[in-house]
């Protein structure tokens, strides 16, 4: 694994049949050296909803950023290594600078009931999580879940992290939507 990911993007002709524009590897891969064998690939984006659905450039090209933008999707694979090889002298500093590269730094929580992982995070979104290959555990503030190939998994505006405990890859689909706390959840933060 090393953030390939072949996008086939549809779109019409002049006389509005319907056609391939793109097919190839996603050209939007951010990988940290800090991180070996993580690597985030931004497949699509929407800046609002309805989404508009036209020939237009591709929205990926520009920076990435953690969360979708206002109203907004964004869908994207993450590439996990296993911990033990992520994890190596990261603490709360090496943390912001990971979360930085897609403007995250703000997202991280450095807390999660004991301080549990140096990537735990917030957003406000709700994200579809689908496992495609490997397995990967969700962190929460006290407790996790496991999840296999083929799982899928709602996460909604929680404090989480996530951890790859074995010794393969993971590789994990992310479809984000922005979204907004209801007001008795966002006062306890």
């Amino acid at each position: 694994m090393n953030g390939k990911i072949r996008r086939v993007i549809t779109g019409h002709d002049e006389q509005g049949r319907s056609v391939v524009l793109e097919d190839g590897y996603a050209p939007n891969v951010r990988h940290d050296a800090s991180r070996p064998g993580y690597y985030l690939t931004q497949l699509w984006q929407t800046p609002t909803a309805p989404a508009p659905i036209d020939n237009g450039p591709d929205p990926t090209l520009g920076p990435v950023s953690l969360a979708p933008p206002p109203l907004g999707t964004v869908v994207r694979i993450i590439e996990f290594p296993p911990a033990s090889l992520e994890l190596r002298d990261v603490d709360a500093e090496a943390a912001k600078q990971a979360f930085a590269m897609f403007g995250g730094q703000d997202a991280l929580t450095g807390h999660g009931g004991k301080k549990r992982h140096p990537f735990m995070h917030r957003t406000e979104t709700i994200d579809y999580a689908i496992v495609l290959s490997g397995e990967i555990t969700m962190l929460l503030d006290d407790s996790e879940v496991t999840l296999k190939a083929g799982d899928v998994l709602i996460q909604r505006g929680t404090n989480h992290a996530w951890t790859n405990r074995t010794s393969e890859p993971a590789r994990v689909l992310f479809v984000l939507i922005d979204g907004k706390f209801d007001a008795d959840i966002a006062r306890h933060f």
